[in-house]
């Protein structure tokens, strides 16, 4: 491995930004291609599910806005892994 590389797995993990910066990249890429197969996406909203249209998360991703929250308040906003 580079000097700039962890040397070891326990490193790995023990980078949260790391780990957290992946599994966002990959709810992007699962996302993004979910739409672009034409199916609606389903996320949580003030407490149900609900489902968002292909062009709907498309447009969300190209302009870097936001999608509801999955997270412990579903008013909140959270803009979608970049």
């Amino acid at each position: 491995m580079n000097e700039q590389s962890p040397s070891s797995i326990a490193e790995l993990l023990a980078d949260h930004a790391l780990i957290n910066e992946a599994i966002a990249r990959a709810v992007r890429d699962a996302v993004l291609k979910h739409a672009l197969s034409g199916q609606p996406v389903a996320t949580w909203q003030n407490g149900q599910v609900i489902w968002i249209k292909p062009d709907e998360v498309l447009s969300r991703l190209a302009n870097g806005s936001t999608a509801p929250s999955t997270q412990n308040d579903p008013t909140e906003e959270q803009s979608l892994p970049k």
